[in-house]
């Protein structure tokens, strides 16, 4: 049985994570949060220590939001052959193109802290980032047996980028002049299209 307090701790997660991904960190204050969210300030500060502690675990929600499926099939990706293996992730990279609501909020809260980028994202991308870019290191690798670490983080860095310039611009994307119909058969078909070029950059390396 959901506890009253896990409710409220809920509530104002949610509440938070629409009016970050609106207004960016700086923009958002509390008060609205606390309104939005129909809780007082001293809930806020009991759950998150104040609203540095409630961006964080809504950063936090938001990353694992758009790696944990990266993450649930590394077994899977590890078994396929390594051109099978580099489609299926840039597949699930571009998921947010095609994804509604909560995924949409994440990817413009992180589209925030590309032009405003805060203390707190920068901490926690240090303590979040690692298993995602371990996986992504290792699919890399897998082309590039003889390449260095640190030439390895770089290009696993750069294969991200990939799919990242397309999701992070999404809105754009759909609207002119490129008004491109973001639905599952657009994103197969980027994701077939980037998987080419990207095994051809890779050769080349």
């Amino acid at each position: 049985m959901t506890r009253p307090s896990e409710i409220t701790r809920d509530r104002i997660l949610k509440a938070a994570e629409r009016l970050f991904a609106e207004r960016g960190y700086d923009a958002t204050s509390i008060r609205a949060i606390v309104a939005r969210a129909r809780v007082n300030q001293a809930a806020i500060n009991y759950h998150f220590d104040g609203k540095e502690g409630l961006y964080r675990e809504v950063l936090r929600a938001a990353f694992r939001g758009l790696t944990e499926d990266q993450l649930a099939h590394a077994g899977d990706a590890a078994g396929l052959p390594r051109e099978q293996a580099l489609a299926a992730f840039i597949r699930r990279q571009l998921r947010p193109l095609s994804a509604r609501d909560e995924a949409s909020r994440h990817m413009r809260i992180f589209n925030w802290e590309t032009v405003r980028p805060t203390p707190v994202f920068r901490k926690l991308m240090t303590e979040e980032a690692a298993p995602f870019m371990g996986l992504t290191v290792e699919l890399v690798r897998r082309f590039l047996p003889d390449a260095d670490q640190r030439s390895l983080m770089v290009a696993a860095i750069w294969l991200i980028g990939q799919c990242s310039v397309f999701v992070r611009n999404r809105e754009q994307l759909a609207g002119p002049p490129v008004a491109l119909e973001l639905d599952d058969s657009t994103v197969d078909w980027l994701a077939q299209l980037l998987s080419r070029w990207t095994l051809a950059g890779l050769a080349a390396a």
